[in-house]
């Protein structure tokens, strides 16, 4: 059986001196909170109506020296909504303290295209704080004392899965389980629950994928919103008021899973660890979606804050949000130059 291929222990730890630039490149804390608040928490409150179980007290690094690392199923066909408000929800449910907040690792397809930023936002996720998913980058964030690490083990593959494999984990990647057993800290789950209605019933296509990535867009959903794309680009970035709840997981610990050290694990070795973790997780997720997503939208509920907060409109809908997003990045600048608070015009009367 073929060993892991890693780089000598000399090579790496000075292409990781190297690469800690990484920590602080267009990563704005203040930029980063405001968002959180402003943005995220609006959405959260006025729109996915989020819910978290399992979150208080905030899971606690068993090594002090390293981050722990937070896995989480994609929701399919949808733009990443999910990621960005559970990332936002976990620095509420930090109070601002980023030692127990997450900085999450993204396909870098998502900061090399400004398609994927936000409402064309320049480097809006670097400037929150994620990274571009790659294994330097990944062992750099283990050495990383101001904050937790995120990713989704699916990659690309879970994103892009058509609603008809709604739920259903798709491969998860090694990286998680090699950074977990070299340097001993806890792997935690994550199970996103009604993300998959975020953009119901699109499926995929390969060969219209294929094309779309040569514009460094990752996939292109069918289904009842792509007639639009061609009226309004700006619902690529739609989202259904699926109301989101994230449910902590199980704490897993790869280094327990084995007795040999890394450099003698092979790649297949790590796969099956992987494996062995996804299954485990599947069977976590089912029971989280059979308990939370069994109503995805609370209708009922969404109208009646609709409705309560009317006065919001048309920002409590996805119509306004590329209007939020611009006033947001004024208010951002007054702040930036004043030192005042941020305050965001979001009247009715504000849209005209």
């Amino acid at each position: 059986m073929e060993k892991q291929e890693t780089p000598s222990e000399s090579t790496l730890s000075t292409a990781i001196e190297d690469n800690q630039w990484i920590y602080d490149d267009y990563f704005d804390p203040a930029y980063s909170i405001a968002v959180a608040k402003e943005i995220a928490g609006f959405l959260s409150t006025y729109y996915f109506r989020t819910k978290t179980i399992g979150f208080q007290p905030l899971p606690q690094r068993n090594n002090p020296e390293h981050p722990l690392i937070y896995i989480s199923n994609h929701s399919g066909m949808a733009f990443p909504w999910d990621g960005m408000i559970m990332c936002a929800r976990f620095l509420d449910e930090s109070q601002q303290k980023w030692q127990d907040a997450i900085r999450p690792l993204v396909a870098p397809i998502l900061s090399k295209s400004q398609l994927m930023n936000p409402f064309l936002v320049k480097d809006l996720w670097k400037k929150v704080g994620a990274l571009d998913a790659s294994f330097l980058n990944f062992e750099t964030m283990m050495h990383y004392q101001g904050s937790n690490v995120m990713i989704y083990p699916e990659g690309i593959a879970g994103i892009g899965k058509g609603y008809n494999y709604k739920y259903q984990l798709q491969r998860f990647s090694s990286s998680f389980i090699y950074n977990s057993i070299k340097y001993k800290t806890d792997v935690m789950s994550i199970l996103t629950v009604n993300g998959e209605h975020i953009n119901p019933y699109s499926y995929i296509s390969k060969w219209v994928n294929k094309f779309v990535q040569l514009f460094g867009i990752p996939f292109f959903p069918l289904g009842m919103m792509t007639p639009w794309l061609f009226l309004q680009p700006w619902v690529f970035y739609f989202a259904f008021p699926a109301k989101l709840t994230f449910v902590m997981g199980k704490r897993y610990q790869p280094y327990k899973m084995t007795d040999k050290p890394i450099e003698e694990l092979s790649r297949e070795e790590l796969r099956k660890m992987a494996e062995t973790i996804r299954s485990d997780m599947q069977i976590d997720l089912d029971q989280a979606v059979s308990e939370y997503g069994q109503d995805p939208y609370s209708w009922k509920e969404h109208w009646g804050i609709l409705k309560a907060n009317w006065k919001l409109f048309p920002y409590t809908v996805p119509q306004g949000w590329p209007l939020m997003m611009t006033e947001f990045e004024r208010a951002y600048k007054v702040h930036q130059k004043t030192g005042e608070p941020i305050h965001m015009d979001l009247g009715s009367w504000s849209t005209l």
